[in-house]
């Protein structure tokens, strides 16, 4: 079941970022945003046989988030097959192959955005990671693929948790997926989509930089217009990415090059109520509108009580002693509220969510007696109201 085909276009997805988009951030997103689709940040395939505990950890997911796609990465194609199964058996809506990294430590691998060099590699990639999900709709078990039988107990063991299944209800054939790069150190457009074109995917993502260009310079949405041009007689989908800072930058660059639609990445980041403008996007295009995209402001009180969940919820399902992995994201939280420097110094030193209340609460008493210059004037009523319902947190 090819569940791509039912989101309305343009579709308007959360993307996969390392070390960003883990189960708290997504659950945070798909509650109080709701994007089309979400993306797993991506997990190295070797995991399964040499961190599974990693694996699952990296894979958890909540139902709030479907449609859900597990993005993976590797150069080995065996690999992706049995990882396919696990997918499947987790699961999961799709399944998504990175192959757009430009870490140097995943591209020296031969992984990642390294695989536009290799497309050979890549294409035995991807038809490794289709035919794993074959086999499984066809019956194949974790145990045919002598899996050690405590890992496959913690597979079901986390499906119990999340559905109250062991396994999944239905054998299904999810679909395919890249997200890639313009080329390595050049742009290669042409060749490389085209060759992942006759792969059959439900969808190519492109990121509008090269490998070499990493996350500098603008992302080149030129280029990403021609794959589009190049695969508009085919079923797969082209999704664009990159430097989309609000839904306005949305509907343009759809209305510009014809995407699919879009993944957001950064523009998510301590924002996850972005989301909630995505319909907006989309009568905007089919009625041809140039109205503005209205983004409802966010008061400080729902700011941070999401910022005081997202802690709850990332304190809850990690090691207590991981809390630093927290720390960017309630920086992130803060770039919208008056004072934002000071308080983003403070979040980036906590080391647990108690600390955060507490400097929620001196700043909410900060707040309600300094006028911020050139700062929008906050009513005494407003203020009291963000003052006491810090002063009342346990």
């Amino acid at each position: 079941m090819n569940f791509w085909l039912n989101i309305p276009k343009p579709i308007i997805g959360l993307s996969p970022m390392d070390g960003v988009t883990d189960a708290s951030f997504r659950f945070i997103a798909a509650k109080h945003g709701g994007p089309d689709v979400t993306l797993t940040e991506f997990v190295n395939v070797e995991t399964a046989f040499f961190a599974p505990h990693t694996l699952l950890k990296d894979l958890a997911y909540s139902e709030i988030e479907r449609p859900v796609v597990a993005q993976i990465y590797g150069r080995t194609p065996e690999l992706f097959y049995t990882v396919a199964h696990i997918v499947c058996e987790l699961g999961f809506d799709g399944l998504d192959i990175n192959m757009g990294c430009p870490a140097k430590k995943v591209a020296a691998s031969g992984s990642g955005a390294a695989l536009i060099l290799n497309p050979e590699l890549a294409r035995s990639i991807i038809r490794s990671a289709a035919r794993g999900i074959r086999d499984w709709f066809e019956g194949r078990t974790l145990s045919d693929l002598k899996l050690d039988p405590e890992f496959i107990e913690r597979i079901r063991g986390a499906n119990r948790l999340r559905s109250g299944l062991e396994t999944p209800a239905e054998r299904r054939l999810i679909p395919v997926s890249v997200k890639t790069r313009l080329g390595y150190d050049r742009v290669v457009i042409d060749e490389w989509i085209q060759t992942l074109l006759e792969e059959n995917l439900s969808v190519i993502s492109l990121h509008g930089r090269t490998l070499r260009q990493g996350y500098k310079g603008s992302a080149d949405w030129t280029a990403i217009a021609r794959a589009v041009e190049i695969a508009k007689n085919s079923p797969t989908l082209i999704l664009g990415n990159g430097d989309l800072k609000d839904m306005d930058d949305v509907r343009r660059r759809v209305r510009e090059t014809g995407v699919d639609g879009v993944l957001l990445g950064r523009a998510a980041q301590g924002d996850p109520w972005i989301f909630r403008a995505k319909e907006q996007v989309k009568q905007a295009l089919s009625s041809n509108s140039g109205a503005f995209i209205h983004h409802a402001p966010i008061s400080l009180e729902e700011r941070f009580a999401v910022m005081l969940e997202h802690g709850n919820h990332f304190a809850r399902y990690g090691n207590p002693s991981s809390f630093v992995g927290m720390r960017k994201h309630l920086a992130w939280y803060c770039k919208a509220s008056p004072g934002a420097a000071e308080l983003r110094s403070q979040m980036v030193q906590v080391n647990n969510v108690s600390e955060v209340v507490e400097c929620l609460r001196n700043y909410a008493a900060r707040l309600a007696e300094i006028e911020l210059a050139g700062r929008r004037s906050y009513e005494h009523g407003s203020r009291a109201r963000v003052t006491s319902m810090f002063f009342s947190l346990p």
